[in-house]
């Protein structure tokens, strides 16, 4: 196995390889804003920091958000891009649950990251393996009585202090963790789903009201 694992649902733009027992590299870089820049020569550094060639690997894990439609998409397609031209299974993994699964916490605690627009992506977990809740997108006031004394992890946690007071890190999503989550439940037997996004919402980009579509006679 040499799972090729990335994700760029949060700010964060991050790519790990994992050899079947463990992540043999990994590079993570945080820029909301250069995702499609950033992801190429990323996999380039950590193929050469492994010492393997891309046609070495495997399958594919990509993280499938939540998260803001231009980031997440840059993942998922270089994702589909890769497993098609390699001829390998891509993975989908949800974004909260790598998160999750890097705290390793035990008891109930909330996963969160930002939005954007005063809202956080989140779910509920009982421990770092389990989550208890569909992931959803709300404003941190709309659901202070459903966290209320959980400890919370990530970037939208640690935005809304009155919200999530038990807030600490890690902040973002990790393609290590999202390597070793998919890497055990694979070796469980576990079906990994199609990296298909969550979105949860409309993209920020529109189609300006009262457009006219002008075409030739």
């Amino acid at each position: 196995m040499l799972l090729l694992a990335l994700d760029t649902a949060t700010p964060a733009v991050t790519v790990a390889l994992h050899d079947g027992r463990d992540v043999i590299a990994s590079s993570s870089q945080v820029d909301a804003r250069r995702h499609g820049e950033l992801l190429l020569p990323a996999i380039d550094r950590v193929l050469a920091e492994a010492g393997v060639r891309l046609d070495a690997v495997t399958g594919i894990v990509a993280g499938i958000g939540p998260g803001p439609y231009t980031g997440l998409r840059v993942g998922l397609m270089t994702a589909d891009t890769f497993g098609l031209a390699l001829g390998v299974p891509v993975h989908g993994v949800c974004t909260l649950d790598g998160l999750a699964y890097a705290a390793d916490l035990q008891g109930p605690f909330v996963a969160a990251t930002d939005a954007r627009r005063k809202e956080v992506y989140w779910a509920r977990y009982s421990d770092s393996r389990t989550r208890l809740t569909d992931p959803a997108v709300d404003r941190p006031a709309d659901i202070a009585e459903q966290v209320e004394g959980l400890p919370a992890i990530g970037a939208g946690a640690l935005l809304y202090p009155d919200t999530f007071p038990k807030a600490h890190e890690p902040e973002h999503v990790s393609a290590a963790a999202l390597a070793r989550l998919a890497a055990e439940k694979l070796a469980a037997g576990e079906e990994l789903p199609a990296p298909r996004p969550l979105y949860l919402r409309r993209p920020d980009a529109q189609i300006p009201k009262n457009y006219k579509v002008v075409t030739p006679k």
